[in-house]
């Protein structure tokens, strides 16, 4: 697949994430662009890991979007960790 496809996938994933996990994160439209496109990759490293299977088919194949999905998912929760709900956080 094609650098365009990889965006177009993340895009699409970040925002089916951010659907799926409701909430207010700090970054905004961007953030959740390039979280979908990290887990798209990080969800196609673990299908292969884990499963041991090409969970990267193509663009129209069930599996990329699951993976992608999941990905996309699991680097939104670690985000939402790391950054906190933005306006917790407390000044020193």
């Amino acid at each position: 697949m094609g650098i365009i496809a990889w965006i177009l996938i993340g895009l699409l994933a970040g925002a089916i994430a951010k659907l799926l996990l409701p909430g207010k994160d700090p970054g905004g439209i961007i953030v959740t662009m390039l979280i979908g496109i990290a887990g798209g990759l990080l969800g196609g490293w673990l299908g292969k890991v884990i499963f041991g299977v090409e969970s990267i088919n193509g663009f129209f194949h069930l599996s990329t979007w699951i993976a992608a999905i999941v990905g996309s998912l699991i680097l939104l929760v670690l985000y939402r960790l790391f950054t906190g709900n933005g306006g917790s956080r407390r000044h020193a």
